[in-house]
């Protein structure tokens, strides 16, 4: 069973819909006995850190959350409330990986001007061989949507650059973060989630 952890952000509908295109019929709860017995959990989320880590204090999840001991896969917001702190509105998150989420900057290295937030296809540098990125090319495009982005550090196992590197994608033990979203980003997304479907993480 693949329970998705329910709270106070959106973009849920999305993956749900992108798991039935693969024959998954996931469970949508907020249950800390329904997600603790899931075989897999996904914790996405499209919104702001402090608000939703205060949802997730105040019912227990975050408690819940860093109790699973099976594999985890957070998307967008939840990859960054697996870090330790975001400087959005000042957020401890959940203290899972030791890296800080950071505003992205506003301005290139040369110079020139950047739109935040990063919408659009970006490419990915991935850690050769590791199982997420199974099957796809070497450095492949997914879609980003975001402010905010974690600093890499010892848990990055994949990179993108948008006016400084950050963290596409991270893992720490049984959790996995990913900064795109793979619900958006046809085949590669898809690929990628079917990759986490099947992932053995000891």
């Amino acid at each position: 069973m693949v329970t998705i952890i329910r709270y106070n952000a959106g973009n849920i509908q999305s993956v749900l819909n992108a798991l039935e295109r693969l024959g998954v019929q996931a469970v949508l709860t907020d249950d800390p006995a329904v997600i603790g017995s899931a075989e897999r959990v996904i914790f996405p989320g499209v919104g702001e850190a402090s608000s939703a880590m205060q949802y997730l204090r105040e019912r227990g999840l975050d408690e819940v959350i860093r109790g699973l001991r099976q594999p985890v896969l957070g998307i967008c917001l939840g990859m960054q409330l697996l870090a330790s702190h975001s400087e959005e509105n000042d957020t401890p998150c959940l203290g899972i990986a030791d890296e800080k989420v950071r505003l992205l900057p506003q301005q290139a290295p040369d110079g020139s001007l950047l739109k935040v937030p990063h919408i659009g296809w970006n490419t990915v540098e991935f850690v050769p061989g590791h199982p997420l990125f199974e099957g796809l090319p070497e450095k492949p495009w997914f879609y980003f949507v975001h402010s905010y982005a974690m600093e890499p550090g010892d848990h990055t196992v994949a990179a993108a650059e948008y006016g400084r590197r950050f963290s596409a994608a991270v893992q720490r033990d049984n959790f996995i973060g990913v900064q795109f979203h793979p619900e958006k980003s046809a085949a590669a997304g898809e690929r990628l989630l079917r990759n986490f479907l099947k992932m053995k993480i000891s």
